[in-house]
């Protein structure tokens, strides 16, 4: 009776650290996490009707957050976490993609409680870069500091023709410059008109801060849907594709059948650089007929990959399981009907990792790694 008591409770346990995200056993030991949920999590920031912006596209007062907010990027600035979302206003009744996005900003000084601002901090406006972003908007930011204290800030700009990846720099994270797409100039526009989209700069901790961090005297990102490309940068505002013989962009990752990321994959936080090689989160989508029996079609979850330090283009390695999933009511309700836990935003705050990802294109969410292995991580010079 004894051992069958014993199993039962070791299945009670599982079941319950799988439903609810208490504990997560790691597949691999170059991973970062295990990343757990907070106990009765509830999403940190969610739409609001009643905050108001006056908007240069209309010069009319709209409820700019009244649709959605979700997809955050996220760093640390003066002992707190900024959380940088996308915010949407809602627009009749139109579909993904039909309402119009403005970057809205929630700070948190113990990393549980946020507080949003009342109006967004990067938007649309009446500016040089309206041709690329009137009247869809800023989507789906990404954002890394320098060594120097600037800001840099990936997001898409969507005119409603095409989506562009493009970048922004800050010194204070509220007044910011718009540096364009970031391939309008390169071999004459090339891929200017080519679809692009999530732009995460490899970063490195360094005296428990994450900066970006450069290989071989570069920057490099990991960019694009549904594959994943890779582009490099001495400056960090014009950026250089990785090509391959043919001339052509040159995928890092891509999906895999018989996968949980069998659709497709996409550029998630900004990449860390770790003794083991560079760890990339990143997003991943099913196709549940080629793809994972137990995800449902089109479902968003989270993957790991592992790329060489010296080499950023060449994949050591790759985790054969998502690390985050939807699995908690507001994850797999929402605008997106099958579910995310669309990862973008990750910091180092007082010891501990934060995850940040949005839910179902609908609310944020926020899971915690307190097994910081610093040995593993900090590998700034002495």
């Amino acid at each position: 009776m004894t051992n069958f008591k014993n199993i039962y409770l070791i299945l009670l346990i599982t079941l319950v650290s799988g439903v609810f995200g208490y504990a997560q056993e790691l597949e691999k030991e170059w991973m970062l996490g295990p990343f757990e949920r907070f106990e009765d999590a509830q999403p940190i920031i969610q739409k609001n009707g009643e905050t108001e912006f006056k908007d240069p596209m209309t010069n009319r007062i709209i409820n700019w957050e009244s649709m959605a907010t979700f997809n955050p990027a996220a760093i640390v600035k003066d002992g707190k976490i900024h959380v940088f979302y996308r915010a949407e206003e809602k627009l009749g009744e139109k579909e993904i993609g039909g309402h119009t996005s403005r970057i809205g900003l929630a700070i948190s000084e113990d990393g549980e409680k946020y507080i949003q601002n009342n109006q967004p901090v990067f938007y649309p406006d009446e500016d040089d870069q309206k041709q690329y972003e009137w009247t869809g908007g800023t989507e789906d930011p990404r954002i890394v500091e320098t060594t120097e204290n600037t800001y840099i800030l990936t997001y898409t700009q969507w005119n409603r023709t095409i989506p562009r990846l493009a970048v922004a720099t800050s010194t204070d994270l509220e007044n910011w410059e718009k540096h364009g797409p970031i391939f309008e100039e390169w071999k004459d526009g090339k891929y200017h008109n080519l679809e692009t989209k999530s732009g995460a700069i490899v970063t490195q901790l360094k005296d428990d801060k994450l900066v970006a961090a450069k290989i071989n005297g570069k920057y490099w990102m990991y960019f694009g849907v549904p594959h994943i490309w890779l582009a490099s940068s001495e400056d960090l505002i014009n950026w250089e594709p990785v090509e391959d013989y043919e001339g052509n962009l040159a995928p890092v990752l891509s999906p895999r059948p018989g996968y949980f990321d069998s659709w497709l994959v996409e550029a998630g936080p900004p990449p860390l650089l770790t003794k083991d090689g560079i760890v990339v989160l990143y997003n991943a989508g099913n196709s549940r007929n080629i793809g994972d029996q137990d995800l449902a079609n089109r479902m968003y979850t989270g993957g790991q990959a592992l790329f060489d330090s010296e080499e950023p283009w060449k994949l050591l390695d790759r985790a054969d399981e998502e690390f985050i999933k939807p699995e908690l009511p507001f994850e797999k309700s929402g605008q997106y009907v099958d579910g995310t836990t669309f990862i973008e935003g990750l910091v180092y705050f007082n010891d501990a990792w934060y995850l940040y990802y949005g839910t179902a294109d609908s609310m944020v969410g926020v899971v915690k790694w307190e097994n910081s292995e610093p040995e593993k991580i900090d590998i700034s010079e002495p």
